[in-house]
């Protein structure tokens, strides 16, 4: 390389990837400290804001600027802050649309095991609670654990819900089951869409009283119910239509296998399969989200890992499907569907 092209070069992108946290915890933070839920009420000046939300006099202003810096707040003329509308629809918590529960997620589970990629690289081992059999189990026996857990699955879904809403001929079928369904977050938008479907969602047995209360409080509990159950070792429930979304991943090979064998079998001829995932790029080389995704899983579970819509696409043809396709249904998420 020449000294010339040398000089064009910066480390820009180096040093932004390098301090890319910071962004990060302060997006964490203004949503735990309900900024967003506070502003969605109206402007607020510097020290109303700070005190509304508990801030302290010190870096209150650094803080709610750097928030305006992000193009999350924006700030007028007179000094008050008011959110984006990118905000206002996503970050507060009275609204149906509000995404928060997943970056709760991040925040409270996800954000502190990172500290320990570097350990989870050298020893290959996850560096959380991760027991044998299905470790929801145990993650689920903590109520205030499996709170942020399944907001988080349910803000998640409100993501991906309108495009599998829509980019799935649900008026070929009748009947839906989310498998790994938390809250219902997913069926629940899919039978607000299209009032012929009917159906439900299948999880651990302490999850049911969440589901219940989330679909009753949409007027949904005649359509749908939740069947109870471990997918390691219980069969899944019959539905013309199962969803798999962001479940896979959580386990090793073996494991995906079983899974797509179990609702291969559940299905009946003609049936359908979904399964949505941030699904690494074939080329394995644009996809960050994905790629990124897997070393959570390497971090956070024992043996599970992203892949590619093709890896699925083997996979899901080895368990018996057939007429397989791809399809991006958000920025990061693909999904990929198959017929029995």
């Amino acid at each position: 390389m020449t000294a010339m092209s040398n000089a064009t070069l910066t480390a820009d992108h180096i040093v932004q990837l390098g301090k890319a946290f910071r962004a990060s915890k302060a997006l964490f933070s203004a949503g735990e400290l309900g900024v967003f839920s506070a502003l969605a009420k109206g402007p607020r000046d510097l020290e109303e804001l700070r005190i509304e939300v508990g801030v302290s006099e010190r870096g209150a202003r650094d803080f709610f600027d750097s928030l305006v810096a992000l193009r999350l707040l924006e700030r007028d003329g007179a000094g008050r802050y008011r959110n984006t509308p990118e905000a206002d629809l996503y970050l507060d918590r009275d609204k149906q649309t509000y995404i928060g529960g997943e970056l709760d997620h991040f925040n409270k589970r996800g954000y502190p095991h990172w500290h320990s990629l570097t350990a989870a690289l050298k020893t290959g081992k996850p560096q959380s609670v991760a027991s044998a059999g299905n470790y929801f189990l145990d993650v689920y026996s903590d109520q205030s654990v499996l709170e942020t857990y399944t907001e988080g699955m349910t803000a998640g879904a409100r993501l991906v819900a309108p495009a599998i809403a829509t980019k799935f001929p649900w008026h070929q079928h009748r009947t839906v089951v989310d498998i790994g369904t938390s809250q219902g977050g997913l069926p629940v938008e899919i039978a607000r869409a299209h009032a012929h479907i009917t159906g439900g969602g299948f999880d651990l047995p302490p999850v049911r009283p969440r589901f219940e209360r989330y679909v009753e409080r949409h007027g949904l509990s005649e359509r749908l119910r939740f069947h109870a159950g471990d997918f390691l070792r219980d069969p899944l429930p019959g539905a013309e239509v199962l969803i798999i979304g962001r479940v896979l991943h959580n386990w090793d090979l073996a494991t995906k296998l079983m899974l797509l064998r179990k609702a291969h079998d559940a299905l009946p001829s003609a049936g359908a399969l979904i399964v949505y995932e941030r699904m690494i790029d074939d080329g394995r080389q644009i996809s960050a989200a994905g790629l990124l995704a897997s070393l959570n899983m390497l971090i956070m579970t024992d043996g599970g890992f992203d892949y590619t819509p093709a890896d699925l696409m083997g996979w899901m043809r080895d368990a018996g499907f057939r007429n397989l396709r791809s399809e991006r249904v958000t920025n990061e998420l693909s999904m990929v569907v198959g017929t029995k």
